[in-house]
């Protein structure tokens, strides 16, 4: 390999051809074997300056640096001239010209020559010669010999590169065979096949240590864990692919695909880390054994226990709570409402619970846009109301006695069966509606414990609140909101804060005594589709779960992240002054000031006007009903007054006095209701308005 650097050697000046065609040189300060090629330095401007440059440069600016090549010469090859040898000019034959020599002069006499002088031969009268012709340039033996050994160099140097040339194309080669190889590896017909092979690889390297039956289940205050699901049917169609992997029982991983500007595909993989994570091959009763079988013991210590599965619609959180599906029959069974409740009887049986004569109820019943509809009793609408105690009460909802297990599971069809749902792009039968299953404990009439078993509304739809259809906008502003006040309620029960947020959202406000009181626990259940096309989806899932569960690590830590804008807080206060103050404005606004990253002041503008708009709908709805009930005594007063005026001499005065009466109390509450129908129009005016000004990335979306 030496050899092919010919006669160069660290310290020899060398010319050189730059980028922009000048050529000077530089000093070779080292050669580079591997790829045939030298580096050199020079100074420019004061400062010194360095590239490489492959040998075929080099040589072809400094041919005698290149190696020389000993060969003998061949027979066939003429000898070299000499250096006597003299090229002479041809000329035509038609002229007779003699090639003058260094002394002589040519002749230029045109007389006949004398016969006394020489042989008598016949007179002939010779043409002018030509100029004389120039005798050629002969070189030197030197340089000669210069030109050999340039020829033979220029050969060597061209044999150089035909073998870097080769080189090259032997990489080529070797590349191309190993870009088949992979290819035969990864089914190239696979959409986005090269990112599988990435996800391949990175798990071929990882260490696996799935959650198992033998590990030990941890006591939390406050339990946040992911649950995976395996591709579903349509994913499996469109050939989609897992971007989800679960090393160990705490751990989720994301491969999120990226591209940089050069079009280039790469991995981004994103860790979190919770208090459980499961597979897509845990079951159901996996799942419960580590999430709300701990819970069923708070209930019975005169506790109050929550467990929910959040996530984007279709990611399982209903096949979870309510059980495996069959087509479109779900075997109720094998839910986490039904586990629960099998657990609950075993527990009655037991000597120390036994003694308490304790009974069980069940309700099931759904908040959809704000609203709440007992699935118990056709769906009738409830009201919630807080009593003088402060205590939250719904109105209506009817609690069912159970006795066993098999009652649950009759009460969770008809629910099921009732709840609100509708076609989504992932799911053919998705729910809209958070769902609430609670199984109470009574004591004498008396509660004393109580579990509360959510299935929430996908939180992907509570990013939709800027859609033309109302009715599709009062549904994302629930649901966005609800999962900001969930959030805020978890953050003050985990760090014991004096106030919570309850009244902020229909969902907390009913859960509000599952908030409160040291004996009180949550668990969350974060479900996520494994699919690349669900990728920006789940990301958002498990940021909402991971910051459920950094709140709530060390209590004496403030982990706020970033301090609030002083001046959008301002801004707040002064958009709210006017709207007057009530604990459910106090608490929305405290839940937008305590959430300024993910609630813009436009989102914040539109969620107090859907407020309003409700709490104005609600009082519409009661004074019309009060107004109804008031007209029909109206109409009885009104036909005793004239079967009255059928007697021959009625008293006229009192006639008169008493219809005065009731027309004044009907165009008394008839102009209220009147004004009150009127400000109800100017809220729909005013929701529909801050719909259209809604920003909800701040930087970066909830949902």
């Amino acid at each position: 390999m030496a050899g092919s650097f010919g006669k160069i050697i660290v310290g020899v000046y060398v010319e050189i051809k730059r980028s922009d065609g000048r050529i000077h040189q530089a000093m070779v300060t080292s050669l580079n074997e591997d790829n045939e090629s030298v580096t050199v330095e020079w100074i420019e401007n004061g400062d010194t300056k360095g590239k490489e440059i492959d040998l075929e440069s080099i040589f072809a600016l400094n041919p005698d640096v290149a190696p020389e090549e000993e060969t003998a010469p061949s027979p066939e090859t003429p000898p070299p001239p000499t250096p006597t040898s003299v090229k002479v000019n041809k000329i035509p034959k038609n002229r007779r010209t003699i090639a003058p020599t260094k002394n002589d002069t040519p002749s230029r006499d045109n007389r006949v020559v004398s016969t006394r002088a020489r042989p008598a031969q016949p007179q002939q009268l010779e043409p002018a010669p030509p100029p004389p012709v120039q005798q050629a340039a002969q070189p030197t033996q030197a340089q000669t010999a210069q030109q050999l050994a340039n020829a033979r160099r220029k050969s060597n140097c061209v044999k150089e590169v035909e073998k870097l040339q080769e080189k090259r194309e032997r990489r080529r080669i070797q590349q191309q065979e190993l870009r088949e190889k992979k290819a035969q590896e990864v089914d190239t017909t696979v959409p986005n096949y090269e990112i599988l092979y990435m996800i391949r690889d990175f798990r071929a390297s990882l260490d696996y240590r799935p959650l198992s039956t033998a590990d030990l289940i941890e006591e939390h205050r406050i339990c946040v864990c992911v649950r995976k699901r395996p591709l579903n049917k349509k994913e499996l169609t469109i050939r989609d692919l897992d971007v989800i992997t679960i090393p160990s029982k705490d751990v989720v991983m994301v491969h999120e695909p990226k591209q940089k500007v050069d079009l280039t595909r790469y991995l981004e993989n994103q860790t979190f880390r919770f208090d459980y994570a499961f597979d897509d091959s845990t079951t159901n009763e996996m799942v419960y054994r580590f999430t709300a079988r701990p819970l069923v013991e708070t209930i019975f210590e005169r506790g109050m226990a929550t467990c929910f599965a959040y996530g984007q619609t279709g990611s399982g959180k209903t096949h979870t709570m309510g059980g495996d599906f069959s087509g479109k029959n779900q075997d109720c069974s094998k839910g986490i409402y039904a586990l629960a409740a099998r657990d609950v009887f075993v527990m009655l049986k037991k000597p120390c619970y036994r003694k308490l004569d304790l009974q069980v109820y069940a309700t099931f019943f759904e908040i959809y846009s704000g609203k709440v509809f007992d699935l118990l009793n056709g769906k009738a609408k409830l009201r919630v109301l807080e009593d003088g105690k402060q205590q939250v009460q719904v109105v209506g909802l009817h609690e069912r006695d159970v006795k066993c297990t098999e009652d649950v599971l009759k009460l969770i069809e008809v629910g099921n069966g009732c709840r609100t749902s509708g076609q989504t792009s992932a799911n053919a039968h998705s729910s809209r509606s958070h769902a609430v299953f609670q199984i109470i404990l009574r004591r004498k009439g008396k509660m004393h414990g109580k579990f509360s078993l959510i299935d929430l509304a996908g939180n992907e739809r509570g990013a939709d609140t800027s859609s033309a259809d109302r009715q599709t906008r009062l549904e994302g502003a629930e649901i966005n909101k609800s999962l900001l006040a969930l959030k805020e309620c978890i953050r003050a029960l985990g760090r014991n804060k004096p106030h919570t947020p309850f009244r902020a959202s229909k969902l907390t406000q009913v859960l509000r005594d599952s908030f409160i009181g040291e004996n009180s626990r949550t668990c969350m259940i974060a479900t996520i589709s494994p699919g690349m096309t669900s990728c920006e989806n789940t990301l958002n899932t498990l940021r909402y779960a991971n910051r459920v569960k950094e709140l709530t690590v060390d209590p004496n830590q403030v982990i706020e992240g970033v301090r609030p804008n002083i001046h959008v807080v301002d801004q707040l206060d002064d958009d709210w002054d006017h709207l007057g103050s009530s604990p459910q404005r106090d608490d929305l606004k405290l839940l937008c000031e305590q959430n300024l990253e993910e609630v813009s002041p436009q989102l914040l503008t539109f969620h107090e006007a859907v407020s309003q708009m409700v709490e104005m709908e609600e009082q519409v709805l009661e004074d019309h009903r009060a107004v109804f009930q008031e007209s029909i005594r109206w109409l009885e007063d009104e036909k005793v007054l004239l079967e009255m005026t059928e007697e021959v001499d009625y008293d006229v005065d009192s006639y008169a006095t008493q219809l005065e009466q009731i027309l004044d109390q009907k165009i008394d509450i008839l102009t209220e209701l009147r004004d009150k129908v009127k400000s109800f129009r100017s809220s729909l005016q005013e929701e529909e308005q801050a719909s259209k000004q809604i920003n909800p990335k701040r930087p970066r979306a909830l949902l």
